[in-house]
């Protein structure tokens, strides 16, 4: 099996995941930093709706052009 074709299989299935369930991940913001104090706060956000579809898109797209042999 190729790597383009294996790359675009993780894609489809990360869209299709990011698609149904959504995403997020959690960043520190520094709230207060005094000499070597400092004082953090966790950031929550969001993966926006859009990006599922756009990655396994992606992903399709691999599949179909990786699966595309060139002949010599």
């Amino acid at each position: 099996m190729r790597s383009t074709m294996l790359v675009g299989i993780i894609l489809v299935l990360l869209g299709g995941f990011l698609f149904v369930r959504g995403g997020s991940f959690t960043t520190q913001k520094d709230i207060v930093k005094v000499g070597d104090v400092k004082i953090t706060a966790p950031d929550d956000h969001t993966v926006p709706n859009w990006v599922g579809p756009v990655v396994a898109l992606a992903g399709l797209g691999l599949l179909v052009f990786g699966g595309v042999q060139k002949k010599a």
